[in-house]
């Protein structure tokens, strides 16, 4: 049995930087890994995605050149090569993160799955089917979370994708049906509709981004639907199956009518659910909720006081950006100085469509069920000097504005570079500025910020009465 300072169970963007941060400290690091260093975001989350979506940009941009004066021939793109590009960049990003742990002596890194096996002990199931059981008084869990595959009838028998099988496809896809209407599947419809499939979105509710204000919702539907994309809303999957042409059939329920779809591909877009089944947490008197994600405090201990969880195995927002901070918060307990979580409604995220939605604190429906008196400041970007010159004027900035105090409660920026603006907008929050303060402020001339300054002004500012908290 093999002793260390502490134990990582799991290479993702909080389980990395922590074994780093921990063993420059001079402590004795064991990190676990089942698959590959760098968890979802760096294997088949963040970075391929965000590659294809950058390569399908390029294409459709390609694509409208003539209206701008450069004649070429029509020329579909090649998917190998798209995807042997994107395996590149997943591959360099990996062995940067390999080489960086590699670097460290006190860093062990073991490539198996870790199962608790006591208070302060785990057992390592090697790749080798070997067992190695090592011990530590600190154990951090950052295994992550995988696609949820719901029960439809049929699908057990049928060939379907996942966002992360999808990726290891080396031929494009003909025809891409698509369940669920949420971010992993909107990003997916416009790389592959973009680089020449057919696709089709079938969601149960009644719009896409169902979590999102029906004025983010309709506009995104909108500019996807532009570009060929089939979006059915309020359809009930029936059953799926592989016909005699080796299709895949997809029966759904559309205002009581039984529709009959068929595709090459069927992906799986309907959520996540967290990897802990296999991690043995009853023998360490570890808690989950009702869902599997693991129970913590505010400074991310489980119901074991030697055992943390981070990431998305916790639950809560599924970002990268979310278990870094986790690792964040960690470090800072560790080291005695403890900080408090952020506020849920402050966490930011963005769904790289193009054009792409950036949100930060309380939508309008989340405002309107709390009670708060608040304004909204909006300004299309077909208002924006410089996406009228760079031909980008899809999409609307929306602020939601304390009546009270005139400072900024909610940000959505479905525009391009809307993870920007919003980012900027972050900070403003940050600082308490009020929008009057922002609209003032001199911005340089021509960028996407020096909106700012116009959607601040009074003709731009619509006062929402105060309403009265929603009952439960």
């Amino acid at each position: 049995m093999e002793n260390f300072d502490a134990i990582i169970i799991g290479s993702g963007q909080a389980g990395t930087p922590l074994a780093k941060k921990l063993a420059g400290e001079g402590r004795q690091v064991a990190l676990i890994e089942s698959e590959n260093i760098g968890g979802t975001c760096i294997n088949n989350g963040c970075t391929p995605t965000k590659t294809l979506v950058g390569t399908a940009k390029v294409i459709a941009q390609a694509q409208k050149a003539a209206k701008y004066g450069v004649r070429h021939t029509k020329a579909y793109p090649d998917y190998q090569l798209v995807h042997q590009n994107m395996t590149e960049v997943v591959h360099a990003f990996r062995q940067g993160q390999v080489t960086s742990i590699n670097s460290s002596p006190n860093i062990t890194t073991f490539y198996g799955k870790g199962q608790l096996s006591g208070d302060n002990q785990v057992d390592i199931r090697l790749k080798d089917h070997e067992i190695k059981t090592i011990t530590a008084p600190l154990i951090f869990i950052n295994t992550g979370a995988r696609p949820y595959i719901p029960q439809i009838d049929g699908l057990d028998s049928t060939k379907f994708y996942t966002s992360r099988t999808l990726l290891s496809i080396t031929q494009l896809p003909e025809h891409l049906i698509i369940i669920g209407g949420g971010y992993i599947s909107l990003e997916f419809s416009q790389i592959f509709r973009r680089l020449g499939s057919q696709v089709t979105i079938i969601e149960k509710s009644a719009y896409l981004l169902s979590k999102e204000d029906e004025d983010v919702s309709i506009a995104v539907q909108h500019f996807l639907e532009e570009e060929g994309i089939t979006i059915i809303t309020k359809a009930e999957i029936q059953r799926v199956r592989t016909n005699s042409k080796n299709e895949t059939e997809v029966t759904i329920l559309k205002e009581n009518v039984p529709v009959g779809l068929c595709g090459s591909h069927l992906l799986i877009a309907t959520g996540r659910t967290p990897n802990t089944e296999d991690l043995q947490l009853e023998k360490a008197g570890v808690e989950t909720d009702q869902k599997g994600y693991i129970a913590v405090n505010n400074h991310l201990r489980t119901t074991n006081k030697a055992i943390y969880a981070l990431g998305d195995v916790k639950g809560g927002p599924a970002f990268t950006h979310v278990s870094y901070y986790d690792y964040i918060l960690i470090s800072n307990h560790l080291s005695g100085n403890a900080i408090d979580p952020v506020q849920s409604d402050l966490i930011p995220y963005c769904i790289f469509t193009d054009p792409e939605l950036g949100r930060i604190g309380l939508s309008e429906k989340q405002a309107e069920r709390k009670g708060v008196d608040y304004s909204v400041a909006r300004l299309n970007a077909s208002s924006i000097a410089r996406a009228i010159e760079t031909d980008e004027t899809k999409g609307f900035i929306k602020v939601l504005i304390d009546n009270k105090t005139k400072k900024i409660i909610g940000v959505t920026a479905l525009c391009a570079g809307g993870g920007e603006l919003m980012s900027l907008l972050q900070i403003a929050i940050q600082g308490s500025l009020t929008y009057e303060q922002l609209r003032d402020t001199m911005f340089a001339h021509p960028t996407y910020a020096e909106a700012i300054n116009n959607l601040f002004n009074a003709a731009h500012i619509q006062n929402r009465h105060a309403h009265a908290p929603a009952k439960r």
